[in-house]
């Protein structure tokens, strides 16, 4: 047992030299060489992106979306936010922080073909694929991937880059 003791108290100093590195995160966009940690209060939102439909908020957490390279967002909406119809050049990934994500597939926006993603879930799909959203009560999604993370409008018109937002 004595040649055990050492050992121990060597991985226990260990441990607790690597759990001292493990400080709260990092304002966002400085890179450090430990871990960056965002509590809720420390998430700064902004408003959404102008790609799309007005009234969302956006929180980068790491990377930037709009430059090649891993990336992590998320996205807050209001009760009953819609996108419509469109596509990404990219697999989507998506967890759903709170509120439901109702997503659907197809070129046409379909509330009947709506399926529910609550709190909790997590989903993907191919790049390219069509489909449109709808959520409800205030929603958080969190979206990670591979940027630039970018949308394409199945319908011209429905593009709020087009207008001027």
């Amino acid at each position: 047992m004595k040649r055990q003791l050492p050992v121990v108290v060597l991985l226990a100093c260990g441990c607790s030299l690597a759990l001292a590195r493990w400080a709260p995160g990092q304002p966002h966009g400085i890179k450090s060489e430990g871990p960056s940690i965002f509590t809720p209060k420390e998430i700064e939102w902004k408003d959404g992106p102008t790609s799309l439909p007005p009234g969302t908020k956006m929180a980068v957490l790491e990377g930037d979306p709009t430059k090649e390279g891993p990336f992590t967002m998320r996205l807050k909406a209001p009760d009953g936010y819609q996108i419509p119809p469109h596509t990404h050049p990219k697999t989507e990934r998506l967890t759903v922080i709170s509120g439901t994500f109702r997503l659907g597939m197809g070129e046409k926006f379909a509330p009947d073909d709506l399926i529910d993603m609550p709190t909790g879930s997590y989903g993907f799909w191919p790049a390219g694929m069509t489909h449109f959203v709808q959520v409800r009560g205030e929603t958080v999604v969190q979206l990670h991937g591979i940027g630039p993370w970018q949308i394409v409008y199945v319908n011209p018109s429905d593009d709020p880059r087009r207008s001027g937002r």
